[in-house]
């Protein structure tokens, strides 16, 4: 469904930071076989900006929780500038709107251009298993 009246426009994103780390071939071979323990983190920041404007940093990981010597680590920061519509007074909606909307919206692209990174970086065939749920994330931090 589409939602006429958004209180927000993405103005713009652009990749902050990237990061790609692994040290050697005999690491690359290994977390090959082992990139199946890898696990994807998010972390969500933002701070506002001038005029109604809030960049938003959404921070993706990809690492390996385990104690393995040898790991690669992948990270990429994102960050998307948001202009607020006048309307929304309430911390709670804005919230919502940087965790939830914003994310739902930006994250697709965000996914394809991180999981191409990882493909470029010599892991072929790596995808992410489970879709992000930001509905989901956002309720469970409220509780």
């Amino acid at each position: 469904k589409i939602n006429m009246d958004k209180k927000y426009k993405v103005v713009l994103n652009f990749i902050k930071d990237l990061s790609v780390e692994t040290p050697d071939a005999e690491t690359l071979l290994f977390v090959r076989e082992n990139i199946s323990k890898y696990q994807l983190g998010i972390d969500i920041s933002s701070k506002p900006l001038k005029n109604k404007m809030i960049e938003i940093s959404t921070k993706l990981s990809f690492k390996d929780k385990g104690s393995n010597e040898k790991k690669s680590i992948f990270e990429i920061d994102y960050a998307s500038i948001v202009k607020i519509d006048e309307s929304v007074k309430d911390k709670e909606e804005l919230s919502k709107i940087l965790l939830c909307d914003v994310q739902k919206e930006i994250y697709p692209r965000l996914e394809t251009i991180f999981i191409d990174l990882l493909n470029k970086s010599g892991f072929p065939d790596i995808k992410f298993e489970k879709k992000v749920d930001f509905e989901k994330l956002y309720d469970e931090r409220l509780n």
